[in-house]
C-alpha cells in the first residue's frame, strides 16, 4: 500500500481538530489524474468546511462529520499518473486547478477537467493561489457584471484573496477601477493598478458622487440601499459575500434580499457562486503569462502547519492569499 502525508479532518470544529497523519494514497480512476502536490492555498470556503458553519452546509458535506477526511481545494503540482481515457494531460505536466477536496496532502486525485496547465512564469505556490479566488473575480466581473472596456467598477474588499485578483482582472478587461480597502492595504492595492483607492477608515464610498457601472461586493458589510446608491441607472451589483446571518443558514437571507432587490428597477442585483471551469483557468493562465495578473501571497506555511494557515485566514483582513507548500 502506497502512503502519503496529509492533513486529516476527523470532525467539525476549530483548526485544532486537524491532524497531520500518514494515510493511504488516493486511488486513480478512469478520467482522473493523480497529481503530486507542490502547493495548495487556503480560502474562506475551507474555513467554513472546517467549522461546518453555516450548518446548512452539512446537508451536502456531512451531517456529523466531513464526508471528505482531507480538506483543501486550490492546488498546483505535477501529474504523477493518468487514468484510462485521459489524453489532455500526461505524467510530468505541471498543472493547477480546483478540486472537491484533498488538496492538503502530498497527492490528490480528481477528474482531468478540473486541471489546466500551470502558468509558466509563476511558482507552484503562486499558481495554487489562483483557482477559487481568480475564478470568482473573473466570473463576477466578466460574466455576472458584464464589465466592458471603459466602464467604471467599484470593488469592495479589494485587498483580500479575491479582491487582489479582481483589481487586476478589471484593469485587464479595460475598466476604470476604484478599490475599497483599509489603510494598511492602500499602497498594495494601488500597486495592482487601481485608478483610485478608497480607505474605508477615512472615507465612505457610499457618500461620494461617483456612479459605477459595476460594483463587485466581496465583503457584504453595507446595506443594499448604499450599494444601489453608487450604481449608475443601469448599473450591475454583484455580491460574492453576504452578511454573516448566523450559524444556521449563513448568507442565505442576504442572497435572497439581493435576488428580490434585483426584481425591481433598472439596476441589476445578483449573487455569485463561482464554478470551476477549465476554460476560465486557461484564460487566467493567459492573463498571468501576459503579465496582466500577478498572484499576491501574504503568508506561506508548511503542510504540517496547515492548522496555523487556517487560523490566519479565519481571522480575516488578509492581504492576498495564504498558501501551504508541500
Amino acid at each position: 500500500m502506497k502512503t502519503m502525508n496529509a492533513i486529516v479532518q476527523p470532525a467539525y470544529g476549530s483548526a485544532e481538530v486537524l491532524r497531520f497523519e500518514e494515510v493511504e494514497r488516493p486511488a486513480l480512476g478512469d478520467g482522473e489524474v493523480l497529481v503530486r502536490v507542490h502547493a495548495a492555498s487556503v480560502c474562506k470556503g475551507d474555513v467554513h468546511l472546517l467549522t461546518g458553519t453555516p450548518y446548512l452546509l452539512r446537508l451536502m458535506f456531512g451531517l456529523r462529520r466531513p464526508k471528505r477526511r482531507i480538506a483543501g481545494q486550490d492546488v498546483a503540482g505535477t501529474v504523477e499518473a493518468v487514468g484510462a481515457h485521459v489524453t489532455a494531460l500526461k505524467p510530468g505536466d505541471e498543472v493547477y486547478g480546483q478540486v472537491p477536496g484533498g488538496a492538503f496532502a502530498e497527492y490528490v486525485c480528481a477528474p482531468v477537467d478540473l486541471f489546466a496547465p500551470k502558468p509558466a512564469n509563476v511558482t507552484f505556490e503562486q499558481a495554487a493561489s489562483v483557482p477559487i479566488s481568480g475564478l470568482t473575480a473573473l466570473q463576477g466581473l466578466r460574466d455576472a457584471g458584464q464589465l466592458k472596456p471603459g466602464q467604471k467598477v467599484l470593488i469592495n474588499g479589494a485587498s483580500g484573496g479575491v479582491g487582489t485578483f479582481a483589481v487586476q482582472i478589471a484593469k485587464a478587461l479595460g475598466a476604470e477601477v476604484t478599490a475599497v480597502c483599509s489603510t494598511r492595504h492602500v499602497d498594495k492595492v494601488r500597486s495592482l493598478g487601481a485608478d483610485r483607492v478608497v480607505d474605508y477608515t477615512r472615507e465612505d464610498f457610499a457618500r461620494g458622487s461617483e456612479r459605477y457601472d459595476v460594483m463587485l461586493d466581496l465583503v457584504g458589510n453595507r446595506a443594499l440601499a448604499d450599494c444601489r446608491a453608487v450604481l449608475a441607472p443601469k448599473g450591475v451589483f454583484v455580491s460574492s459575500a453576504g452578511s454573516p446571518g448566523g450559524n444556521w443558514i449563513g448568507p442565505i437571507v442576504w442572497m435572497l434580499k439581493v435576488m428580490v432587490a434585483g426584481m425591481a428597477g433598472s439596476q441589476k442585483m445578483t449573487s455569485l457562486m463561482a464554478m470551476p471551469r477549465r476554460d476560465d483557468l486557461l484564460f487566467l493562465r493567459s492573463l498571468i503569462e501576459a503579465g496582466k495578473v500577478t498572484p499576491v501571497i501574504e503568508h506561506r506555511f508548511a503542510l504540517s502547519e496547515t492548522a496555523a494557515a487556517m487560523r490566519h485566514v479565519a481571522e480575516g483582513h488578509a492581504q492576498g492569499k495564504t498558501v501551504v507548500f508541500v
